[in-house]
């Protein structure tokens, strides 16, 4: 690679990305249709004070990353007499503004998901809209459905209730200084924001809650995966690192929360017998490989897939062997398979999810990015408003699989792309030797992620006796930015 390239690396990942979303069946640029629906929604906004149920006074917070723009979600909590707490999380009311089978809803229903690479991100719906007018801004009002959860002191969900309400956001937040300010490090939750006293108390009930649902979900056998995700980080236009993204205390409040939230949302349109998407992970077709994986780490499996025991053996691994943890859920979690949607009919049962121990689970807290999460909202605000639904079963089975389809399409051109970028930073080490790990083994082919830093890649040759799990050292042979391409061969 030139100098000239890298100095033009992110411009590089951007036409790469675009090549590769129209490869995949995506639609990188809004339709002139959409751009003109767009303009005529911004003229004709109707007042949110038409919601009936104001909630504008509670102490609404939002909590993302310090770059996001689309803000999907609000939460806050309030301490009920007898200790139990009670959960407020709103969600961006996306469906009053994007209407189904409209140009932006059309290719909304394309491309079923925004689309982050390290070149550019590629949003679901126009940035006016997922940034802007539906997103739940920083001193904004804006309608949203609120799902309260009321959780006992020991973690249970006691009860639940979904509505359409106003709200405003008192303070734009961000996941690692409110991880910071949680653990001690910081005196602010967030040095941009003047926090008061009652918001940085509800912030510390909210984690509170938070670590309490999350404890009882392991309990039943939810399971704790560390990956090794990675953000590129860019010196102008040229790549100069890769950073770990991980997981904190203001991350999980987040996580656990809209877990709770989808899984009442689920159980409550199942108690309307109202059809609808649910999301799914089955139980794990190579469990006998995960079982082989344990029994290397002096831990007997059940011959049967069991989320429980795997979920103790995965906890015991973290605190034996922490460092090396993140390579171990990350095989766990290709042997596990990819989650799907499927429909769920009045008087039929839908396969739960297994990684997180919950047997009625959907996506609904994210519509400005998600086109399954914009469906479920129709279905429920249909529900709640006694009106008939907007979705036959048909239609729902035909969303279900093409959702299913084109996350794993974004997945792979997120995937492409990242490798792009990795191909980007390594292209000075070609010949450089690297340990590693095995983390798909195919007809296909044969997959390790080297450890520092921490990239994927393809193991062209001496692959032979390898499989899922297996440690070996490598030697980086070949880099392709364009096609993201990372070769590398066994060495002995």
């Amino acid at each position: 690679m030139t100098t000239s390239d890298k100095k033009t690396g992110k411009s590089i990942l951007e036409q790469i990305a675009r090549r590769v979303m129209q490869e995949q069946g995506f639609l990188p640029d809004f339709s002139s249709a959409a751009l003109e629906e767009m303009e005529q929604i911004q003229n004709t906004i109707a007042p949110v004070t038409a919601v009936k149920k104001d909630l504008r006074q509670l102490l609404w917070a939002s909590i993302d990353n310090d770059d996001s723009k689309d803000l999907d979600q609000l939460t806050v909590a309030e301490v009920l007499p007898g200790g139990a707490v009670k959960v407020y999380v709103a969600v961006a009311d996306v469906d009053t503004l994007v209407k189904k089978n409209d140009a932006i809803d059309e290719h909304a229903h394309q491309n079923t998901t925004s689309i982050y690479t390290a070149g550019k991100t590629f949003p679901m719906l126009p940035e006016n809209l997922s940034t802007n007018l539906t997103s739940l801004n920083y001193q904004e009002d804006r309608p949203a459905i609120i799902v309260e959860i009321t959780v006992s002191d020991s973690g249970d969900i006691q009860g639940s209730d979904i509505y359409p309400a106003v709200v405003r956001n008192h303070a734009k937040l961000a996941y690692n200084a409110v991880a910071a300010w949680l653990e001690g490090k910081e005196t602010a939750p967030d040095k941009s924001i003047v926090v008061d006293a009652a918001l940085a108390g509800n912030l510390r009930i909210q984690d509170t809650v938070a670590q309490k649902l999350r404890a009882k979900r392991h309990l039943r056998g939810a399971l704790e995966l560390q990956t090794l995700e990675t953000l590129p980080i860019f010196d102008g236009d040229e790549i100069k690192d890769l950073q770990i993204d991980e997981t904190n205390r203001a991350k999980e409040i987040i996580e656990d929360f809209m877990i709770a939230a989808n899984d009442v949302t689920a159980v409550f349109l199942k108690g309307k017998r109202i059809p609808s998407l649910r999301r799914v992970v089955r139980s794990p077709k190579r469990w006998d490989r995960i079982v082989e994986i344990a029994a290397q780490h002096n831990f007997q499996l059940p011959v049967a897939p069991d989320s429980k025991a795997l979920a103790d053996f995965l906890v015991k691994q973290k605190a034996a062997d922490p460092l090396r943890f993140p390579d171990l859920s990350l095989v766990i979690i290709k042997l596990l398979g990819s989650g799907e949607y499927v429909v769920e009919l009045p008087d039929e049962t839908a396969p739960g999810h297994f990684g997180l121990a919950v047997k009625d689970y959907t996506h609904s807290t994210a519509p400005n990015r998600r086109f399954p999460d914009l469906i479920t909202q129709r279905i429920l605000k249909a529900t709640l408003g006694g009106m008939s639904q907007p979705y036959s079963q048909s239609e729902l089975t035909e969303l279900a699989q093409h959702c299913t389809l084109k996350e794993d399409d974004a997945n792979k051109v997120e995937r492409q792309i990242a490798k792009s970028a990795a191909a980007m930073l390594l292209s000075s080490r070609v010949g450089n030797i690297f340990d590693a790990i095995c983390t798909g083994a195919a007809d296909k082919g044969t997959w390790v992620r080297i450890f520092q830093p921490p990239i994927e890649g393809r193991l062209l040759h001496g692959f032979e006796g390898i499989d899922v799990g297996s440690q070996l050292k490598v030697k980086l042979i070949h880099v392709d930015v364009n096609m993201g391409f990372i070769d590398f061969e066994k060495v002995n």
